[in-house]
């Protein structure tokens, strides 16, 4: 998996709208990977980066949900909980493999990371769903607020 300090992968992904996206993790961005659309955990965990987005956004701090779902899955699931930030589709694994998140089992591990400049700032394993987005949060405006 993927440590601090290192060389953020570019990724390309179809979202839930089925566009292409292309990342190379120049800007901040969070990256969390869930295990599967309409779960508890992961509809929580989701709930709570939708809560916090605007707060992100006034960090000039892009969210990511990432599964092995498809596209549609990710479809249904955004419009459901009303999520205004991309998922992306990641069936064969490509995405979680460049980040060395393991799809054993046919599911993304629960794991996050927090980007910028093309690497890897914190890196956030065995993730608990409730109050993870607080805590990428916090660590978001320790990275990019002067003097936070």
């Amino acid at each position: 998996m993927l440590e601090p300090g290192d060389q953020a992968p570019e990724i390309t992904a179809r979202n839930h709208d089925s566009e292409s996206v292309t990342l190379t993790f120049a800007e901040p961005t969070v990256v969390y990977f869930y295990p599967k659309d309409f779960t508890g955990g992961c509809t929580l965990e989701s709930n709570e980066f939708q809560e916090a987005h605007p707060e992100f956004a006034e960090l000039g701090v892009t969210v990511y949900g990432v599964s092995t779902d498809d596209a549609e899955s990710h479809a249904a699931f955004a419009d459901e909980e009303g999520l205004v930030f991309d998922l992306l589709a990641d069936p064969d694994g490509a995405v979680a493999s460049a980040f060395g998140v393991s799809t054993e089992g046919g599911t993304a591990d629960r794991v996050t990371f927090l980007l910028a400049d093309g690497a890897v700032l914190e890196t956030y394993p065995s993730v608990d769903p409730s109050g993870h987005a607080r805590e990428v949060l916090d660590d978001a405006r320790r990275e990019f607020v002067v003097g936070g």
